[in-house]
Protein backbone atom coordinates (compact mmCIF):
# COMPACT_ATOMS: atom_id res chain seq x y z
CA UNK A 1 0.00 0.00 0.00
CA UNK A 2 2.83 2.52 0.76
CA UNK A 3 3.93 1.62 -3.06
CA UNK A 4 0.84 2.90 -4.46
CA UNK A 5 0.89 5.91 -2.22
CA UNK A 6 4.22 6.58 -3.69
CA UNK A 7 3.24 5.89 -6.87
CA UNK A 8 0.56 8.35 -6.75
CA UNK A 9 2.96 11.13 -5.17
CA UNK A 10 4.84 10.41 -8.18
CA UNK A 11 1.94 11.05 -10.53
CA UNK A 12 0.98 14.39 -8.56
CA UNK A 13 4.40 15.93 -9.36
CA UNK A 14 4.68 15.08 -12.70
CA UNK A 15 4.10 18.06 -15.35
CA UNK A 16 3.51 16.16 -18.13
CA UNK A 17 0.45 14.60 -17.36
CA UNK A 18 -2.54 16.55 -16.00
CA UNK A 19 -5.82 15.17 -14.72
CA UNK A 20 -7.38 14.34 -17.78
CA UNK A 21 -5.15 12.10 -18.55
CA UNK A 22 -5.60 10.40 -15.34
CA UNK A 23 -9.02 10.33 -15.20
CA UNK A 24 -9.19 8.65 -18.81
CA UNK A 25 -6.61 5.59 -17.83
CA UNK A 26 -9.12 5.14 -14.76
CA UNK A 27 -6.69 5.46 -12.37
CA UNK A 28 -8.76 7.71 -9.67
CA UNK A 29 -10.85 5.09 -9.05
CA UNK A 30 -12.51 5.09 -5.70
CA UNK A 31 -10.87 2.09 -4.04
CA UNK A 32 -7.30 2.89 -5.29
CA UNK A 33 -8.10 6.61 -3.70
CA UNK A 34 -9.22 5.20 -0.41
CA UNK A 35 -6.34 2.48 0.02
CA UNK A 36 -3.72 4.96 -1.24
CA UNK A 37 -4.78 7.39 1.67
CA UNK A 38 -5.39 4.88 4.07
CA UNK A 39 -1.39 3.83 3.54
CA UNK A 40 -1.07 7.47 3.26
CA UNK A 41 -1.99 7.91 7.14
CA UNK A 42 -1.03 5.03 7.88
CA UNK A 43 2.13 5.30 6.82
CA UNK A 44 2.82 9.02 8.17
CA UNK A 45 1.64 7.91 11.84
CA UNK A 46 5.19 7.24 13.50
CA UNK A 47 5.15 3.83 15.79
CA UNK A 48 5.82 5.49 19.05
CA UNK A 49 2.46 7.59 19.08
CA UNK A 50 0.28 4.92 18.28
CA UNK A 51 -0.25 3.91 22.14
CA UNK A 52 -1.59 7.47 22.50
CA UNK A 53 -3.68 7.43 19.44
CA UNK A 54 -4.32 4.36 19.31
CA UNK A 55 -4.15 1.76 16.41
CA UNK A 56 -7.22 2.04 14.69
CA UNK A 57 -6.64 5.66 12.06
CA UNK A 58 -9.90 6.26 9.61
CA UNK A 59 -9.53 7.97 6.38
CA UNK A 60 -12.21 9.45 4.49
CA UNK A 61 -12.41 10.31 0.91
CA UNK A 62 -15.06 12.10 -1.14
CA UNK A 63 -15.07 9.68 -3.71
CA UNK A 64 -17.99 7.02 -3.75
CA UNK A 65 -17.11 3.30 -4.45
CA UNK A 66 -16.98 2.21 -8.02
CA UNK A 67 -19.00 -1.19 -8.14
CA UNK A 68 -18.52 -1.73 -11.76
CA UNK A 69 -14.47 -1.41 -11.38
CA UNK A 70 -13.34 -5.44 -11.22
CA UNK A 71 -9.66 -6.39 -10.61
CA UNK A 72 -8.71 -6.67 -14.28
CA UNK A 73 -9.94 -3.23 -14.83
CA UNK A 74 -7.78 -1.64 -12.02
CA UNK A 75 -5.06 -4.10 -13.70
CA UNK A 76 -5.85 -2.15 -17.06
CA UNK A 77 -5.47 0.88 -15.62
CA UNK A 78 -2.57 0.58 -14.01
CA UNK A 79 -0.68 -0.96 -16.70
CA UNK A 80 -1.96 1.96 -19.11
CA UNK A 81 -0.41 4.75 -16.57
CA UNK A 82 2.67 2.81 -16.46
CA UNK A 83 2.91 3.20 -20.31
CA UNK A 84 2.10 6.69 -20.07
CA UNK A 85 4.88 7.76 -17.97
CA UNK A 86 7.12 4.99 -20.03
CA UNK A 87 6.81 7.57 -23.19
CA UNK A 88 7.78 10.89 -21.18
CA UNK A 89 10.81 12.08 -22.54
CA UNK A 90 13.00 11.86 -19.67
CA UNK A 91 12.77 8.10 -19.92
CA UNK A 92 13.41 8.27 -23.30
CA UNK A 93 16.93 7.56 -23.62
CA UNK A 94 18.86 7.75 -26.97
CA UNK A 95 21.83 4.85 -27.64
CA UNK A 96 24.48 4.80 -30.48
CA UNK A 97 23.82 2.12 -33.11
CA UNK A 98 26.93 0.35 -34.39
CA UNK A 99 26.21 -0.68 -38.06
CA UNK A 100 28.77 -3.60 -39.16
CA UNK A 101 29.04 -4.87 -43.24
CA UNK A 102 31.35 -7.63 -43.20
CA UNK A 103 32.30 -7.89 -47.00
CA UNK A 104 32.49 -11.00 -48.38
CA UNK A 105 34.97 -13.82 -47.99
CA UNK A 106 36.45 -14.31 -50.52
CA UNK A 107 36.55 -10.47 -52.17
CA UNK A 108 40.02 -10.45 -53.52
CA UNK A 109 38.87 -12.83 -56.45
CA UNK A 110 36.11 -10.62 -57.86
CA UNK A 111 36.22 -9.29 -61.41
CA UNK A 112 37.55 -5.94 -60.35
CA UNK A 113 39.69 -6.67 -57.38
CA UNK A 114 41.17 -9.47 -59.58
CA UNK A 115 42.00 -7.67 -62.32
CA UNK A 116 43.64 -4.77 -61.36
CA UNK A 117 45.44 -7.02 -58.80
CA UNK A 118 47.04 -8.91 -61.67
CA UNK A 119 47.38 -5.86 -64.08
CA UNK A 120 49.47 -4.47 -60.89
CA UNK A 121 51.64 -7.56 -60.24
CA UNK A 122 52.52 -7.89 -64.17
CA UNK A 123 53.82 -4.15 -64.81
CA UNK A 124 55.56 -4.30 -61.66
CA UNK A 125 58.16 -6.92 -62.63
CA UNK A 126 57.69 -6.46 -66.72
CA UNK A 127 58.38 -2.96 -66.91
CA UNK A 128 61.88 -3.06 -65.97
CA UNK A 129 62.51 -5.48 -68.39
CA UNK A 130 60.93 -3.22 -71.03
CA UNK A 131 62.91 0.12 -69.49
CA UNK A 132 66.54 -1.10 -70.97
CA UNK A 133 65.25 -1.61 -73.95
CA UNK A 134 64.45 2.08 -74.34
CA UNK A 135 67.52 3.24 -73.47
CA UNK A 136 69.61 0.61 -75.83
CA UNK A 137 67.66 2.27 -78.74
CA UNK A 138 69.52 5.26 -79.23
CA UNK A 139 72.87 3.51 -79.86
CA UNK A 140 71.59 0.95 -82.18
CA UNK A 141 73.95 3.06 -85.11
CA UNK A 142 77.01 2.72 -82.82
CA UNK A 143 76.32 -1.02 -81.56
CA UNK A 144 76.40 -4.06 -83.80
CA UNK A 145 73.39 -6.19 -84.40
CA UNK A 146 72.25 -8.09 -81.10
CA UNK A 147 69.99 -9.81 -82.55
CA UNK A 148 71.16 -13.04 -80.56
CA UNK A 149 70.11 -11.65 -76.99
CA UNK A 150 66.99 -13.29 -75.40
CA UNK A 151 65.08 -11.81 -72.90
CA UNK A 152 63.61 -14.57 -70.62
CA UNK A 153 59.80 -13.99 -70.08
CA UNK A 154 59.30 -16.86 -67.69
CA UNK A 155 60.52 -15.46 -64.41
CA UNK A 156 59.06 -12.28 -64.29
CA UNK A 157 55.74 -14.53 -64.98
CA UNK A 158 56.49 -16.65 -61.85
CA UNK A 159 57.23 -13.74 -59.91
CA UNK A 160 54.31 -11.91 -60.92
CA UNK A 161 51.79 -14.84 -59.75
CA UNK A 162 53.40 -15.38 -56.65
CA UNK A 163 52.74 -11.35 -56.00
CA UNK A 164 49.15 -12.19 -57.30
CA UNK A 165 48.99 -15.30 -54.69
CA UNK A 166 50.37 -13.12 -52.26
CA UNK A 167 47.90 -10.33 -52.80
CA UNK A 168 44.93 -12.22 -52.97
CA UNK A 169 46.61 -14.15 -49.44
CA UNK A 170 46.54 -11.12 -47.49
CA UNK A 171 42.75 -9.76 -48.59
CA UNK A 172 41.15 -13.40 -48.11
CA UNK A 173 43.02 -13.92 -44.33
CA UNK A 174 41.91 -9.82 -43.93
CA UNK A 175 38.22 -11.03 -44.30
CA UNK A 176 38.76 -13.89 -41.93
CA UNK A 177 40.14 -11.77 -39.61
CA UNK A 178 37.45 -9.06 -39.52
CA UNK A 179 34.88 -12.14 -38.81
CA UNK A 180 37.39 -13.19 -35.79
CA UNK A 181 37.06 -9.89 -34.63
CA UNK A 182 33.16 -9.61 -35.06
CA UNK A 183 32.62 -12.90 -33.49
CA UNK A 184 35.19 -12.87 -30.72
CA UNK A 185 34.81 -8.90 -30.04
CA UNK A 186 32.69 -6.38 -28.63
CA UNK A 187 30.28 -4.72 -30.91
CA UNK A 188 32.00 -1.20 -30.13
CA UNK A 189 35.14 -2.30 -30.68
CA UNK A 190 34.91 -4.64 -33.90
CA UNK A 191 33.07 -1.45 -35.43
CA UNK A 192 35.92 0.84 -34.72
CA UNK A 193 38.84 -1.93 -36.49
CA UNK A 194 35.84 -2.37 -39.34
CA UNK A 195 35.32 1.44 -40.12
CA UNK A 196 35.16 3.17 -43.28
CA UNK A 197 38.11 5.49 -42.66
CA UNK A 198 37.65 8.27 -45.52
CA UNK A 199 33.89 8.12 -44.14
CA UNK A 200 35.06 8.96 -40.89
CA UNK A 201 37.52 11.49 -41.74
CA UNK A 202 34.36 13.14 -43.94
CA UNK A 203 32.46 13.52 -40.55
CA UNK A 204 35.13 14.63 -38.27
CA UNK A 205 36.16 17.75 -41.01
CA UNK A 206 32.12 18.86 -40.41
CA UNK A 207 32.68 18.89 -36.84
CA UNK A 208 35.05 21.92 -37.04
CA UNK A 209 37.44 20.34 -34.75
CA UNK A 210 41.13 22.24 -34.41
CA UNK A 211 43.81 21.06 -37.17
CA UNK A 212 45.63 19.50 -34.37
CA UNK A 213 42.77 17.65 -32.80
CA UNK A 214 41.30 16.40 -36.28
CA UNK A 215 45.23 15.81 -36.77
CA UNK A 216 45.20 12.98 -34.06
CA UNK A 217 41.35 11.68 -34.70
CA UNK A 218 42.53 11.06 -38.31
CA UNK A 219 45.36 9.34 -37.18
CA UNK A 220 44.02 7.26 -34.42
CA UNK A 221 40.97 6.10 -36.80
CA UNK A 222 43.59 5.30 -39.86
CA UNK A 223 45.61 3.27 -37.23
CA UNK A 224 42.24 1.27 -35.81
CA UNK A 225 41.30 0.41 -39.52
CA UNK A 226 44.38 -0.04 -40.91
CA UNK A 227 45.61 -2.53 -38.07
CA UNK A 228 43.70 -5.58 -39.50
CA UNK A 229 45.31 -5.13 -43.09
CA UNK A 230 48.27 -4.90 -41.77
CA UNK A 231 48.28 -7.98 -39.29
CA UNK A 232 47.26 -10.21 -42.45
CA UNK A 233 50.45 -8.94 -44.03
CA UNK A 234 51.78 -10.10 -41.49
CA UNK A 235 50.45 -13.14 -41.24
CA UNK A 236 51.58 -13.85 -44.47
CA UNK A 237 54.62 -12.66 -44.61
CA UNK A 238 55.63 -15.59 -40.95
CA UNK A 239 53.62 -18.14 -43.08
CA UNK A 240 56.03 -17.65 -46.15
CA UNK A 241 59.12 -18.04 -44.00
CA UNK A 242 58.09 -20.61 -42.01
CA UNK A 243 57.38 -22.42 -44.94
CA UNK A 244 60.42 -21.80 -46.53
CA UNK A 245 62.38 -22.92 -43.13
CA UNK A 246 60.30 -26.60 -43.16
CA UNK A 247 61.37 -26.98 -47.13
CA UNK A 248 64.76 -26.34 -45.88
CA UNK A 249 65.22 -28.19 -43.05
CA UNK A 250 63.88 -30.75 -45.18
CA UNK A 251 66.23 -30.68 -48.27
CA UNK A 252 68.92 -30.33 -45.78
CA UNK A 253 67.92 -34.00 -44.13
CA UNK A 254 68.19 -35.74 -47.31
CA UNK A 255 71.40 -34.23 -48.28
CA UNK A 256 74.54 -36.42 -46.59
CA UNK A 257 77.05 -33.63 -46.78
CA UNK A 258 75.78 -30.88 -44.52
CA UNK A 259 76.13 -30.97 -40.76
CA UNK A 260 72.68 -30.94 -39.88
CA UNK A 261 72.99 -29.53 -36.12
CA UNK A 262 74.72 -26.64 -37.41
CA UNK A 263 72.38 -26.14 -40.58
CA UNK A 264 69.46 -25.96 -38.19
CA UNK A 265 70.71 -23.46 -35.85
CA UNK A 266 71.48 -21.09 -38.71
CA UNK A 267 68.30 -21.62 -40.54
CA UNK A 268 66.84 -20.99 -37.27
CA UNK A 269 68.77 -17.80 -36.73
CA UNK A 270 67.85 -16.46 -40.13
CA UNK A 271 64.20 -17.46 -39.77
CA UNK A 272 64.29 -15.07 -36.29
CA UNK A 273 65.43 -12.37 -38.21
CA UNK A 274 63.55 -12.23 -41.36
CA UNK A 275 60.33 -12.62 -38.64
CA UNK A 276 61.52 -9.57 -36.89
CA UNK A 277 62.43 -7.78 -39.79
CA UNK A 278 58.34 -8.45 -41.00
CA UNK A 279 57.38 -7.30 -37.80
CA UNK A 280 59.67 -4.15 -38.17
CA UNK A 281 58.47 -3.23 -41.42
CA UNK A 282 54.68 -4.10 -40.96
CA UNK A 283 54.99 -1.59 -37.51
CA UNK A 284 56.69 1.11 -39.76
CA UNK A 285 54.17 0.19 -42.17
CA UNK A 286 50.82 1.07 -39.65
CA UNK A 287 53.06 4.29 -37.79
CA UNK A 288 53.85 5.97 -41.13
CA UNK A 289 50.47 4.81 -42.63
CA UNK A 290 48.35 6.80 -39.66
CA UNK A 291 51.09 10.00 -39.85
CA UNK A 292 50.63 10.42 -43.72
CA UNK A 293 46.39 9.41 -43.44
CA UNK A 294 46.54 12.68 -40.47
CA UNK A 295 48.56 15.28 -42.81
CA UNK A 296 46.82 14.03 -45.92
CA UNK A 297 43.22 15.15 -44.53
CA UNK A 298 44.32 17.99 -42.48
CA UNK A 299 46.52 19.14 -45.81
CA UNK A 300 44.11 18.33 -48.23
CA UNK A 301 40.39 17.27 -49.08
CA UNK A 302 39.50 14.89 -45.66
CA UNK A 303 38.77 11.74 -47.70
CA UNK A 304 40.62 11.39 -50.99
CA UNK A 305 43.89 13.20 -48.31
CA UNK A 306 43.29 10.45 -46.06
CA UNK A 307 43.40 7.57 -48.75
CA UNK A 308 46.60 9.35 -50.54
CA UNK A 309 48.33 10.10 -47.31
CA UNK A 310 47.67 6.07 -45.78
CA UNK A 311 49.34 4.78 -49.22
CA UNK A 312 51.83 6.48 -49.56
CA UNK A 313 52.73 6.28 -45.98
CA UNK A 314 52.02 2.32 -46.07
CA UNK A 315 54.91 2.08 -48.87
CA UNK A 316 57.15 5.03 -47.61
CA UNK A 317 57.25 3.33 -43.68
CA UNK A 318 59.32 0.29 -44.60
CA UNK A 319 61.20 1.79 -47.20
CA UNK A 320 62.34 4.56 -44.20
CA UNK A 321 63.05 1.78 -41.31
CA UNK A 322 64.76 -0.04 -44.41
CA UNK A 323 67.35 2.17 -45.10
CA UNK A 324 67.53 3.57 -41.42
CA UNK A 325 68.67 -0.11 -40.11
CA UNK A 326 70.93 -0.38 -43.31
CA UNK A 327 72.68 2.83 -42.29
CA UNK A 328 72.83 2.11 -38.77
CA UNK A 329 74.49 -1.84 -39.22
CA UNK A 330 77.09 0.38 -42.18
CA UNK A 331 78.14 2.27 -39.00
CA UNK A 332 78.65 -0.79 -36.62
CA UNK A 333 81.03 -2.53 -39.25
Amino acid sequence: MSGIALFMDLLRKNPSINGQTLHATGLYSATLAASSAAAYIAAGTPFASRALFGEKRFAFCDAAPTPSLSAGDYLTSLKTASETISRHDVLNYSTKEYSIELKPLFSAFQPRPFVMTTLRSFLLFYLPILVPKVEDDDNDDFLPDSSDDHVDLVVPFKKSVKQILRETSVVTTRRVLERLAVHHFSQRAAWKLLKDVPKSAMRKANRGMPFYTYFFCVSRTTFRGHFLGVAASWLVQVGIECYRYVRDVVNSNKSEDVDVDFDRSQQVKVLGKKVCGATVRCGASLVFASIGAGIGATVFRPSSGQSIGCLLGDMAGPIIVTFCFANVSHLEL
